[in-house]
């Protein structure tokens, strides 16, 4: 079942936007996350992941091969739709998963647990999420690990907002900086 967009889509969208993450490199803080994650619940695979417009991309990825998967199949497409996790015991058992194609196919999820990464504006633009392919229960101290986690990855992604938009604001300065020194030197009488 495809998950039904946020009523704030567009603002959501426009909030993982700004993260500039999108398609970026792998990088060793994110992937130490995810692997920390597959530890803690003793499951093959975990992902950070971003849910786009029509796609769900894939940050960091354990045990997983796609950078990308479509949204219309995504388990976390349904995660950013409420405040807190979304756990899914045995995704056979779930009328929203059932017949999804990674259910029913390789990699053949039964077990789904994505915690929400929210912006400081409170839009939640992607998962941290663990996966297995035999149905199980997240223990508490797994979903509290999860949680502050998540946190983590969430402070990160607001501190790397952060330093996009000061980087911005520096080569806006630095600009206007030439510019009037370009100035100011054409207008110096010649000698």
């Amino acid at each position: 079942m495809k998950a039904p967009l946020p009523p704030d889509e567009r603002a959501r969208v426009e909030a993982l936007r700004r993260f500039e993450i999108l398609d970026t490199e792998p990088e060793a803080v994110y992937d130490d996350v995810a692997r920390l994650a597959a530890y803690v619940c003793q499951t093959p695979t975990a992902l950070i992941t971003f849910v786009d417009e029509g796609r769900q991309w894939f940050k960091s990825r354990v045990g997983f091969g796609p950078r990308e998967t479509p949204r219309d199949v995504s388990f976390c497409a349904h995660a950013i739709l409420q405040p807190g996790p979304l756990v899914v015991t045995d995704a056979l058992d779930d009328e929203r998963f059932r017949d999804n194609p990674f259910v029913l196919e390789s990699p053949y999820i039964r077990f789904y647990a994505g915690f929400p990464l929210t912006s400081d504006e409170g839009y939640r633009v992607g998962t941290l999420c663990v996966l297995d392919t035999a149905k199980r229960i997240l223990f508490p101290d797994q979903a509290a690990a999860l949680g502050r986690l998540s946190n983590v990855l969430t402070a990160l992604l607001n501190a790397r907002r952060t330093v996009a938009y000061l980087g911005g604001a520096l080569n806006v300065k630095r600009a206007k900086v030439a510019e009037l020194e370009g100035g100011a030197a054409r207008e110096e009488p010649a000698p």
